[in-house]
């Protein structure tokens, strides 16, 4: 699909929550920053986007690959979501997905299907009150593969009784999308859309 709407096929909607849902990803970057500078290392915008709804730990553990830092994953990870809780009231809603998700809610099954953790997920849904419309959240803590693995959006799909097949996902990373295709779903790229 190229362009935002809901497929007539679907009968449930899943959504990515940082990036899609709400305006996170900047808050994600500075407090990824803030952690990689205790090494002394910049990680670039540009490959943070790249990375777009990966596990954090995962996250940590490529940089040590790719560039040869040696970030303790889990260590580093539980440091950058501490940094983020700190940064979630300046989090605002994407308008575009939110009036979707509205105009859906009581309609179609809702699922939110995210590579962060779930506290802070759920803090973010509860702060901004997008819990009046969704009831259903699959974090990292409830998987045992993070996206690009499918795991994440099945989960939702299993939660809400739906068939992939019949399941539409709003995404804004490759890594989701590739999630979304594998698991056998309508993917919606909502980069550039919104």
């Amino acid at each position: 699909m190229n362009k935002l709407s809901v497929d007539p096929k679907a009968k449930a909607l899943i959504f990515d929550l940082d990036g899609t849902l709400v305006d996170s990803m900047p808050m994600h970057l500075e407090a990824l920053k803030e952690v990689c500078s205790t090494q002394g290392f910049d990680f670039s915008e540009k490959e943070f986007y790249e990375l777009a709804g990966v596990p954090t730990d995962r996250i940590f553990e490529i940089m040590n690959e790719r560039h040869g830092t040696e970030f303790d994953p889990q260590k580093a990870s539980a440091l950058k979501e501490a940094s983020y809780r700190k940064r979630i009231p300046l989090v605002k809603p994407i308008a575009p997905i939110l009036k979707i998700a509205m105009e859906f809610h009581g309609k179609l099954p809702m699922s939110i299907g995210t590579g962060s953790i779930g506290d802070h997920s759920w803090e973010a849904v509860k702060a901004l009150g997008l819990d009046q419309y969704f009831d259903i959240l699959v974090s990292r803590n409830d998987v045992s593969n993070g996206k690009p693995h499918p795991e994440t959006f099945l989960k939702c799909a299993e939660a809400m009784g739906v068939e992939p097949q019949f399941c539409q996902v709003f995404e804004d990373g490759d890594p989701g999308l590739q999630a979304a295709r594998s698991a056998g779903m309508m993917a919606t790229d909502i980069r550039g859309l919104v």
